[in-house]
């Protein structure tokens, strides 16, 4: 792959972000009603490919049963407010009410408190009782001490999902996750990430997981760049992660580990353009935040806004755009991308002539680097 020269003595790849790329039309159209956009993980099958974010701006157990009826993947936060407290609606009014100034201190004196097993059984419970597919997500941090009681309260999918997840952690303070020994053990699919590049993204694969998550500092509340100087443009993310992907079922004799785009799609043009890139479902954060049934109230924030030492994200307005159904299914009131998102990845895909996302997967792309007037 052609390098770039950054200077005498250091040279780069070009990355491109998904406002460097577009999808082209072929030859053929189609009526968007022939569409599918559904997808199936190990034995699990959703109308929509969409997985909803494990953050408390995103996911309440009420906002999750609400998210799985309308086809999605809902996926708890196991280590948020609603593990945390009783009765967290208080907290999240007070922490939409801050000013800024003060928003990362407060939140990290709310989040400084213990996380409680019988919660977490009681929140996975309560999305189970409404017959949605139960999927909760813990931290590699968090895994080892949590991993029996989310397991016990009968979860249907497991997400590890931090800001980078590697198959090769080193540490000298503790013995750190063995993930193919964990997963191996594990009687549920395991999806796992982020994860940015090829390398990383072949040994999370070679682990067993069965889904690997992509991206890296790319989200609406992120600052990872700003703090840690790390950040993976998704599109090229994306594409290294499926070649990963392509390799891996040539090496295992056909295994398929499904790939899910994780950040930076706050708009229906994005999440057309990680599909396009080989992405196999989305996980969407802010563009769900936007829901009026959303808990953030208009407010979006990640684990890493409440961070105790190394705070790498904040607590960003979102607005209130409309509800759940809007945002995923429409009808549009906006013509931003940010209502209607299914509805509009289905008449990309019609208009460039695919049926089903695995067909969308091969549809032709262009560097077309986007100027904002």
């Amino acid at each position: 792959m052609t390098e770039i020269e950054i200077g005498r003595g250091k040279r780069g790849r070009r990355a491109y972000s998904f406002d460097d790329i577009a999808v082209v039309p072929s030859r053929r159209t189609r009526d968007p009603e022939e569409v599918s956009v559904a997808w199936q993980i190990d034995a699990y099958h959703f109308d929509l490919p969409v997985i909803g974010a494990p953050m408390d701006s995103v996911m309440s157990p009420e906002t999750a049963i609400a998210f799985g009826r309308l086809g999605g993947l809902p996926v708890l936060d196991l280590e948020g407010l609603w593990t945390r407290y009783e009765d967290p609606a208080p907290l999240l009014a007070e922490i939409a009410a801050l000013g800024p100034e003060s928003a990362t201190s407060r939140m990290q004196e709310i989040y400084a408190e213990e996380i409680k097993p019988e919660l977490i059984s009681a929140r996975l419970k309560q999305i189970r009782d409404a017959d949605i597919t139960v999927a909760g997500a813990l931290s590699p941090q968090r895994t080892q001490e949590h991993w029996k009681t989310v397991v016990d309260a009968g979860v249907d999918l497991f997400v590890i999902r931090g800001t980078t997840v590697s198959a090769e952690h080193v540490s000298g303070r503790a013995e750190p996750l063995n993930l193919k020994r964990f997963i191996y053990e594990l009687d549920v699919p395991v999806i796992v990430g982020g994860a940015a590049s090829y390398t990383a993204a072949l040994h999370l694969m070679r682990t067993g997981a069965a889904g690997v998550l992509v991206g890296f500092g790319g989200g609406a509340a992120h600052t990872t760049r700003l703090t840690l100087g790390i950040h993976a443009p998704m599109a090229s993310a994306i594409a290294d992660v499926a070649a990963a992907r392509r390799d891996y079922m040539d090496e295992s004799g056909g295994r398929y580990v499904h790939v899910i785009a994780d950040g930076g799609m706050g708009r229906s043009g994005e999440i057309i353009k990680a599909v396009a890139c080989g992405a196999d479902a989305v996980m969407l954060g802010a563009a769900l935040a936007r829901a009026t049934e959303a808990p953030g109230r208009g407010y979006h924030w990640g684990p890493e806004a409440h961070h105790q030492q190394l705070p790498r994200g904040e607590r960003v307005a979102v607005g209130a755009l409309g509800s759940l159904e809007e945002i995923l299914l429409g009808p549009g009131r906006v013509a931003d991308g940010t209502t209607n998102l299914i509805g509009a990845l289905k008449r990309a895909m019609a208009t460039t002539g695919y049926s089903d996302l695995k067909e969308f997967q091969r549809v032709e792309v262009v560097v077309a680097p986007y100027q904002r007037s």
